[in-house]
């Protein structure tokens, strides 16, 4: 509840290094990360999120978690280690920890883009951008 009440990061960043947008159709929850990258570490993070409280909250968490990290760490961020940091989530809103960790990969994976990098290549984003169901 803390981080629906009080998000942390939330905002944009201008000229990010990576910007990763996702969202489900189905709940409408839509997430917009924005990364700053120094030497191969997020310094800053910043996120826009329209959806319910859950989506809140796991954006802030997400935010919270790769802030400070290695880009590699930040891509072993999960949805499972996103509801284990808020303290559980409703199965109903388990989708919305699965968006927070695509938000953080879109973002990464716009990153490498920017870079010249073929993002496909790099483990842990081989399925960015890839349509699938959520229950």
């Amino acid at each position: 509840m803390d981080h629906f009440a009080h998000p942390r990061n939330v905002g944009e960043i201008e000229n990010a290094d990576g910007v990763g947008t996702v969202g489900n159709a189905k709940c409408g929850d839509i997430m917009k990360m924005f990364l700053k990258i120094d030497d191969g570490v997020i310094t800053d993070v910043k996120f826009k999120t329209f959806g319910c409280g859950a989506a809140i909250a796991t954006s802030s968490i997400a935010t919270e978690m790769i802030k400070g990290s290695k880009i590699d760490e930040a891509l072993s961020l999960t949805n499972a280690a996103v509801v284990d940091a808020l303290g559980g989530l409703p199965a109903v809103k388990i989708h919305c920890s699965v968006l927070a960790e695509e938000a953080v990969k879109s973002a990464i994976a716009d990153y490498y883009t920017k870079q010249g990098v073929d993002y496909k290549t790099i483990p842990g984003l081989e399925h960015v951008g890839e349509e699938h169901d959520e229950e």
